[in-house]
């Protein structure tokens, strides 16, 4: 084999995996969640929960609002959105370069190309004033 032709092969191979956001990235993100004092409690507007330090497996395409809780202690709510950023946009960017306009589809409706933001949520609760 010629090295042209396997440089061409090698070439080829790296710039197609840098291509589809869906197979390089994935379609869920992880969402952190920390607080000080620790041992709050979380609730997504998806229904899930957990405490903090928490961490969610969620879909990248999906905006959701986070509720952060502790006796004593004033809630927070934070709003949590898609954004595409970094390697989302190269992702999409290889699809459009490589004439992917199947995959620039997939990746947009999967939410591939965003993450979630933002990302990690760590707040610092506020006491709450007894009267």
């Amino acid at each position: 084999m010629s090295s042209k032709w396997l440089f061409t092969l090698t070439l080829s191979g790296i710039l197609s995996m840098a291509g589809c956001a869906s197979i390089t990235r994935g379609t869920t993100d992880t969402l952190i969640v920390e607080s000080n004092p620790s041992g709050a409690d979380v609730r997504l507007s998806n229904g899930m929960t957990g405490k903090t330090p928490a961490a969610f497996k969620l879909p990248r395409k999906d905006s959701l609002v986070v509720t952060i809780t502790k006796d004593g202690y004033e809630s927070i709510e934070i709003n949590v959105i898609p954004q595409i950023v970094g390697a989302g946009s190269a992702g999409m960017a290889g699809n459009i370069v490589f004439g992917g306009l199947i995959g620039a589809a997939v990746d947009a409706s999967t939410g591939a190309m965003h993450d979630l933001k933002p990302n990690p949520i760590s707040v610092n609760l506020v006491r709450a004033n007894r009267r």
